[in-house]
């Protein structure tokens, strides 16, 4: 279908030259380019929902013969983002990034030597569309977009806030466009040197959003991710290289299907890429650094972008490892999981709760892609769809908030909702959206839990003790935002339309998603395109999904109509203070033993003693390590 392809040319190229507008257009009047910035959010919107609504349910694929030498024209791009990277190493005297980029160019020289033209005109299909990388896509345009909304509001205050950063909102907004494209491109690729010129453009605009505070923390941190993602893009490359080398072609589903020994190399070298973008153990440090960047880039690289390019990767190539390598994966992923929710606890950055916790759910979805059962990619599926927009509200929620207060630290949000009503409703919800019923996360891992007991019961005791540690630091951030007292002002002024805007739309999507859930899975709009993937459909319990929707929206509807109800017969109540074991006095005030005014402090338990960080990181490092070298050992033995 002509228009499909057109859709998918146009989601691929329009945020590219779009970008390449931002980057012409001078930085002021705001107003110019938050206009366009606008127009063109709601234009990716609207394409990839007509994209899902005349997608005709089959896989279509696409070549592009008619574009004269696109070997060598990737090869070029390649070779620039190369030279600009060395470049940049080598001024900030980072050396040995330098070396990760002589080892990738002599790679992808020698193949286009040896094969460029060959390996091209070989290609039936460079891109493709199938379900899979049509749920990706959705959220891509429409979370993505809706962060570039949010990012259009937020930079011009971040700047105003942060006066001694320099002003380069101009590429801050040519990035954040240009990663779009590059995402879209990832999706949608067929032809693995597609794919891997869309992840490499991907890996340098993280590289430039991470560090453009400009400061030595910054530095560090984009230094740093990336290193580790070119050392994934290096493995990308190398598994083409082999692929076509010794199978004679280089695309996705020809290697998935081909169901040959000889594609356990590159599928394993695939998914060592997807563990490090997907910020996997030993390579989560790099996510968590990530911090350091304004607020819409977090959101971006941990919620609808980045780290779904890995885990979509894993997905696609999961099924070419085989039981003893795909087992192998699927530990990485559950150590990780159990590793990163352990130490979320013991964290009282917002952000850094925020970063383990997306790590942690990558674990999960990483887990299930390696276990590799129709049930578990299902349920991979669902977690990624619920994740994404959960985390980006709650992300998108904190950077309004350190705004407001000046501090990330959860222990400074005390009576947040009496400062700040209306964020904290919809903070609330992004964190209910993440471990509460009847939100979707938790729907998510119900699906999960099913699927792991009928592979392996040992999988789900990793689940219960992740999920666990996850309820225990979400409903300590949410305690903490929800207590009240009286005489406390409210002070919402200065968060900008389009920051209001975008958190009201994310706000309405957690909680729509669960309002439409009977209609997604007695349609089916969720089940990804399996049967190419794994060689079969799942198993499909219509009427226990029906009972299950059912319970769900009566949650939501019984909850808030029992507190209306409750809350007329109680309209008459006394208000008193809280009991605080000793003489009260005023509101959080109370005479102790010795006759001394006492003021009660609400702090939380982090306990750090058991859930230490350097501790766990190391651990975690150590064994994943360990599972991936067994992932590589028995691909090649």
């Amino acid at each position: 279908m002509n228009i499909v392809m057109d859709i998918i040319i146009l989601l691929i190229a329009f945020p590219l030259i779009i970008s390449l507008v931002l980057a012409i257009l001078p930085a002021r009047p705001f107003w110019i380019w938050r206009s366009i910035g606008f127009i063109v959010n709601i234009l990716l919107i609207t394409a990839v929902i007509y994209l899902y609504y005349i997608y005709p349910d089959s896989v279509l694929f696409f070549h592009t013969k008619g574009i004269p030498h696109v070997n060598l024209i990737m090869l070029g791009l390649g070779l620039i983002i190369g030279i600009v990277i060395a470049v940049m190493a080598f001024r900030a005297r980072r050396y040995y990034i330098i070396g990760l980029v002589v080892v990738q160019i002599a790679i992808m020289v020698a193949f286009e030597v040896m094969y460029g033209e060959e390996a091209a005109a070989t290609v039936f299909g460079d891109f493709f569309i199938d379900k899979v990388s049509l749920i990706i896509a959705l959220i891509i345009g429409i979370i993505g977009s809706l962060i570039c909304n949010y990012a259009l509001g937020y930079i011009v205050h971040y700047h105003e806030h942060h006066p001694e950063v320099k002003n380069r909102i101009k590429l801050f907004l040519f990035m954040f466009y240009l990663f779009l494209s590059a995402m879209f491109g990832i999706v949608f690729s067929n032809n693995l040197l597609w794919l891997h010129l869309f992840w490499e453009i991907t890996t340098f605009c993280s590289f430039i959003l991470i560090g453009y505070k400009g400061d030595e923390e910054s530095d560090n941190s984009a230094y740093r991710a990336l290193w580790m993602n070119m050392l994934g893009g290096i493995a990308l490359f190398a598994a083409i290289f082999y692929s076509y080398k010794y199978m004679g072609f280089i695309e996705i589903d020809k290697i998935v299907r081909s169901g040959s020994g000889v594609a356990l190399l590159p599928a394993a070298l695939i998914c060592f890429a997807g563990i490090i973008k997907s910020a996997q153990m030993p390579f989560s440090s790099w996510l968590t650094g990530a911090m350091v960047a304004p607020t819409p880039v977090s959101a971006l690289l941990h919620s609808s972008t980045m780290v779904k390019a890995g885990v979509y990767i894993i997905i696609r190539f999961a099924p070419a490892l085989g039981p003893a390598a795909g087992l192998m994966l699927a530990l990485v992923g559950g150590i990780t999981f159990l590793a990163a929710s352990f130490i979320a606890v013991s964290q009282n950055n917002a952000k850094r709760v925020l970063a383990y916790s997306t790590i942690s759910v990558l674990g999960l979805i990483v887990m299930c892609a390696g276990i590799n059962t129709p049930e578990t990619l299902r349920a991979a599926m669902l977690l990624i769809v619920f994740h994404a927009i959960a985390k980006s509200l709650l992300f998108l929620c904190v950077g309004v908030i350190e705004g407001k207060l000046g501090s990330r630290d959860i222990e400074n949000m005390d009576y947040l909702f009496m400062k700040m009503p209306k964020v904290t409703i919809m903070l609330s919800i992004g964190l209910s959206g993440m471990f509460l019923v009847p939100f979707g996360m938790l729907v998510g891992k119900w699906v999960t839990l099913k699927a792991l007991i009928d592979y392996n019961p040992i999988f789900s005791i990793i689940l219960a003790f992740g999920s666990a540690a996850m309820m225990f630091f979400y409903t300590k951030w949410m305690g903490k935002a929800l207590t009240i007292e009286d005489g406390i002002k409210t002070d919402e002024k200065g968060i900008s339309v389009w920051e209001w805007t975008t958190l009201i739309t994310i706000s309405i999507l957690t909680v729509g998603v669960c309002l439409v859930f009977p209609f997604i899975i007695t349609t089916n709009i969720i089940e990804p395109n399996l049967l190419p993937i794994s060689g079969m459909a799942p198993d499909f319990d219509e009427f226990s999904a029906v009972v299950m929707a059912v319970m769900m929206l009566g949650l939501i509807v019984i909850v808030p109509a029992g507190l209306i109800y409750y809350s007329k017969i109680f309209r008459g109540y006394k208000k008193v203070g809280p009991y605080l074991a000793g003489a009260n006095l005023e509101p959080y005030h109370y005479r102790n033993s010795l006759g001394v005014s006492t003021h009660a402090d609400l702090k939380n338990y982090y306990l750090t003693e058991i859930f230490d960080e350097n501790k766990l990181l190391l651990f975690g490092i150590f064994v994943s390590l360990t599972f991936i070298a067994i992932m590589f050992g028995v691909t090649i033995l």
